[in-house]
């Protein structure tokens, strides 16, 4: 990945690589500074050793990922959102060796490192340290060495780590630029954590197309006027967004104060996206690319995409389309045979380079997820189980079916949370619905944002779902608790409160 950096900063040196709320950096001086990191830091660490990475995002952390992969090694990001305990957790699997902060949160880090682990980016960046080792430690390096380690929740209680490498970020991102025509005169607007698989394309697809990389404050997506001014002022062009957070904005009509008329390509994921939120971008972007992009972090970042047509009726769900090219995304049934038929639902199933190496130090996690293709017997060949259902439409694209955990058995019947979600959010007043089960209790809770009451929507539903389908309860909220990575907390949600019915 460090060719592309390499590139960008000889082609286009005075081009702006990113920017942040307190500075910017062109694409020389970010390559400059990058070697600089690593040159230092290859002191502290061995190569394909991980290190953490806890600070702010911005220009920054940018040039301590890249000097930890100059030093052989791999970056983990320390989001400053998590409690000190969660980042336990984290370097309890992690095990790196060392961290690189800033002055600024140096005190947290400080509870989990010893104090000679903690390395301070201020010094690191204007490091003067001998740079020759960096071409001994280039020249070891191969494609399938890890790049970098992103940590999701784990079943077992710990996180789990997913551990990708450099050959799988080129294999996706070399595509994913060309497919949406990113260009140099791009400037994307960063709205993903730097912990979460979104940002992977922000930052790498600004590299790949020596873009420019606008890293958006994460205070700003509880301000959606400020947002919107961030985003005008500017002149962002792309954005490659969760979800929630374009929900964000046009929840409160955030696009009828000021619209970024210079956003060209909005791209989204994650979640189902709300028909009328869809809408309502559409309608003030009307010269704008929409695409639907979907898969797990696993399979890095991305593997099937579809490009909204203005003139398509996307009533029955917008499918998440086709794969990316190299990428195979099939269906499996519950006897592992291939379904190939519009109808079926299925598991879907992905196989290729994109894959990631595995979660880091779990090797029997590993095993349940990556598993050998049942439909080669020939020889050994890994394929991604995502846990995620779908189906085949009658034009060959696939249709997102929920989490097998999200399909249920309610009252006899098996039931798609997601369905009921996109018949709520379809009536009138309602802005958004979120649905959870208490699989012990029997019940499904629906949470929605809106100005219809609950009594009067309840009324509503059972005009048009069935009775095992209609919510135990409906609970009115103001805005829906958010995960660190910008999906709807569903666990929190049960705990809060709102008006009842």
């Amino acid at each position: 990945m460090l060719q592309y950096l390499e590139r960008a900063a000889s082609l286009s040196p005075g081009q702006t690589a990113c920017v942040d709320e307190t500075r910017s950096l062109s694409y020389q001086e970010l390559c400059h500074i990058s070697r600089a990191v690593g040159a230092a830091l290859s002191r502290h660490i061995r190569p394909r050793q991980p290190v953490a990475v806890y600070m702010e995002k911005g220009c920054a952390a940018l040039s301590a990922f890249f000097g930890v992969v100059y030093a052989g090694g791999f970056y983990s990001y320390f989001n400053p959102e998590l409690p000190t305990a969660r980042l336990e957790q984290i370097q309890s699997v992690l095990g790196a060796s060392c961290v690189i902060t800033d002055q600024a949160h140096r005190s947290v880090m400080e509870e989990i490192f010893p104090a000679s682990s903690i390395l301070l980016v201020e010094e690191l960046m204007i490091s003067q340290e001998d740079q020759s080792p960096l071409a001994a430690i280039r020249a070891s390096m191969i494609d399938t060495d890890p790049l970098y380690v992103n940590f999701t929740s784990g079943s077992t209680g710990l996180p789990k780590g997913v551990l990708v490498s450099h050959r799988s970020v080129l294999d996706f991102i070399d595509v994913f630029a060309d497919t949406f025509s990113f260009t140099s005169n791009d400037r994307i607007g960063n709205q993903a954590p730097f912990d979460f698989d979104v940002s992977v394309k922000d930052i790498y697809g600004a590299l790949k197309a020596q873009a420019t990389l606008v890293i958006i404050p994460r205070r700003l997506f509880s301000r959606p006027k400020e947002l919107l001014d961030f985003l005008c002022e500017h002149k962002v062009t792309a954005l490659i967004w969760a979800v929630s957070a374009l929900c964000l904005i046009s929840t409160f009509h955030g696009l009828d104060y000021r619209t970024p008329d210079t956003v060209n390509k909005v791209l989204f994921s994650g979640e189902v996206m709300p028909l009328k939120h869809l809408k309502t971008w559409m309608d003030h972007l009307p010269q704008a690319q929409f695409v639907n992009l979907y898969g797990p972090t696993e399979i890095t970042c991305n593997c099937t995409y579809h490009i909204l047509d203005r003139e398509r009726d996307y009533q029955g769900g917008i499918p998440i389309g086709r794969p990316f090219p190299n990428e195979e995304v099939f269906l499996l049934d519950g006897e592992d045979r291939e379904i190939h038929e519009p109808g079926p639902i299925g598991e879907l199933c992905v196989r290729g380079t994109a894959l990631a190496l595995g979660y880091y130090r779990s090797p029997q996690q590993t095993a349940a997820a990556f598993v050998p293709d049942p439909r080669n017997p020939a020889y050994p060949e890994l394929i991604y189980r995502t846990g995620d259902l779908g189906r085949y439409t009658q034009d060959g694209e696939f249709m997102y079916s929920g989490r097998k955990d999200f399909q249920i058995k309610h009252l006899g019947h098996r039931v798609e949370l997601e369905e009921i979600e996109r018949a709520v959010s379809a009536l009138p007043g309602v802005d958004r619905c979120c649905c959870v089960y208490q699989e012990e209790r029997q019940k499904i809770h629906a949470f929605y944002v809106g100005e219809v009451e609950a009594a009067q929507l309840r009324r509503q539903i059972k005009e048009q779902l069935p009775y095992f389908m209609v919510p135990s309860t409906l609970t009115a909220v103001e805005r829906f608790p958010l995960t660190k990575n910008g999906k709807i907390d569903r666990k929190e949600l049960l705990k809060g409160g709102g008006s009842h019915a």
